[in-house]
């Protein structure tokens, strides 16, 4: 394809400055080097920075902290990190009588087994609230609740 006939096709594009419009007698926001310095900036004496310290060579303190995912506690023992003694244990269950409890003993007289059978409910542990705790402190660490 030809060119149009009047319009002459530049040789190269213009310059950067000339086609942003950089004036090029306003200061430079950066230092500028010197004829005996090096572009790449090494050896140029930068303007101290306003309001903040020189740099000091203190030791950084690292601290490595151990996130301990929730537990969720189930009726059967689980295997944890005590949070009161920091010791690796798997958990002693105790039973006690909670909502499902008592209202599968109301039910049952609901039924009419009045005659004691109603207290039934009270011998099975599958019924019953599970607590959690630690073997070696003795301390709650859950429970589990049946309703």
């Amino acid at each position: 394809m030809s060119a149009p006939s009047g319009n002459p096709v530049p040789s190269a594009p213009p310059p950067y400055e000339e086609a942003v419009g950089i004036n090029m007698n306003y200061p430079h926001p950066y230092p500028v080097p010197g004829p005996g310095q090096k572009p790449d900036g090494k050896g140029m004496n930068l303007p101290p920075h306003m309001g903040q310290p020189p740099p000091a060579n203190n030791p950084i303190t690292v601290q490595t902290v151990y996130v301990q995912q929730p537990v969720v506690f189930y009726d059967r023992p689980v295997q944890m990190c005590c949070p009161s003694c920091n010791q690796m244990i798997v958990t002693r269950l105790s039973y006690d009588s909670g909502a499902l409890t008592w209202l599968s003993c109301g039910g049952l007289c609901l039924l009419g087994c009045i005659a004691g059978c109603c207290l039934i409910p009270f011998c099975i542990d599958a019924l019953k609230d599970v607590d959690h705790t630690c073997p070696k402190c003795n301390t709650l660490l859950g429970s589990y609740k049946r309703l």
